[in-house]
């Protein structure tokens, strides 16, 4: 496939279970090297959307097209190519996660070529996941940030080309959720990994994604990076201060000329300074209640003027 097409292709796609409609009419693209938070609350469709594309789950209706191939009708080359890191994995509790994945890396071996040698040596993967002092217990004794690192690494053995993350970094702790954000830029920045993940962490998403899809009422409400969708709520910014004791707050277009103009103006004494622009979590929360209370479309339209 061409290297200016959509690595990932949604059209119009659909999925209904029985009576209800979960996801009516998604639509959106992923391109080459690009990190894709998918955000939405629970029931919204997400871990729908990225089974479907994984080939796990069959649609109702749509087009989905992922590196060129229908999931649905995928082979195993193309199987080969991507990889998945599910909510919750199952596996043999007895084995170590060195012995896991170097019996998992055989499969990926007749797909090696030359400029991406597959698979991860299993010693380099314990090493890039953090488990190099786990690597020989019996996985039924991990933690269970120890065991998500596991599922990580499981997911990419194989040097994938495009990489599905659901929920990757439920229970881990501050460190290891550190490590991981740094080996996912790590993947997409060298390697050209593109990255679909579903998150319930906005903090996250902000720092992770290249761009925000929010999904929410069966579709795809907004898009765009962390600043364009903070920017849906207001284009203003906060400044709060205290002047000889006294709270002031206002909220302006231009934060640095207005402080600029405050301190060349005056020679009391400001205090307690606060500057706060509109934030990912403000968005994505005016959305979500907004689809909610039947105003969905309202905000969207905003959206539209705020990133046209």
């Amino acid at each position: 496939m061409s290297q200016t097409e959509p690595v990932i292709r949604v059209e119009a796609l659909r999925m209904r279970y029985g009576s209800t409609d979960v996801l009516g009419g998604v639509d959106f693209t992923v391109r080459l090297g690009e990190v894709v938070a998918l955000l939405g609350p629970n029931g919204a469709g997400k871990t729908t959307t990225i089974e479907i594309l994984e080939g796990f789950r069959m649609r109702s209706g749509g087009e989905v097209s992922v590196k060129g191939t229908d999931p649905a009708r995928a082979s195993e080359d193309w199987r080969a190519h991507i990889g998945i890191v599910l909510q919750s994995w199952r596996d043999h509790a007895r084995w170590t996660p060195r012995r896991l994945l170097a019996h998992l890396g055989r499969f990926y071996e007749p797909y090696s070529e030359p400029s991406r040698t597959r698979p991860i040596d299993a010693d380099e993967l314990v090493s890039i996941v953090g488990l190099q002092d786990h690597a020989d217990q019996k996985i039924r004794t991990l933690s269970g940030g120890e065991r998500r690192r596991l599922d990580v690494a499981v997911g990419i053995v194989g040097r994938p080309e495009i990489l599905f993350l659901d929920e990757p970094t439920a229970g881990f702790d501050p460190q290891a959720r550190r490590d991981f954000h740094e080996m996912i830029r790590r993947l997409a920045d060298h390697e050209r990994t593109t990255i679909l993940l579903t998150t319930h962490d906005l903090n996250e998403a902000e720092r992770l994604a290249d761009r925000i899809l929010i999904l929410t009422g069966g579709r795809i409400v907004a898009a765009g990076s962390a600043d364009q969708l903070a920017a849906l709520v207001t284009r203003e910014t906060r400044v709060r201060w205290r002047q000889n004791g006294r709270p002031h707050a206002i909220h302006t277009r231009d934060a640095v000329g207005f402080l600029r103009e405050l301190l060349e103006a005056t020679t009391d004494e400001i205090t307690d300074l606060d500057v706060r622009r509109s934030t990912l979590e403000d968005t994505y929360l005016a959305l979500v209640r907004g689809h909610e209370s039947g105003r969905g479309d309202e905000a969207v339209a905003a959206f539209e003027e705020v990133v046209s």
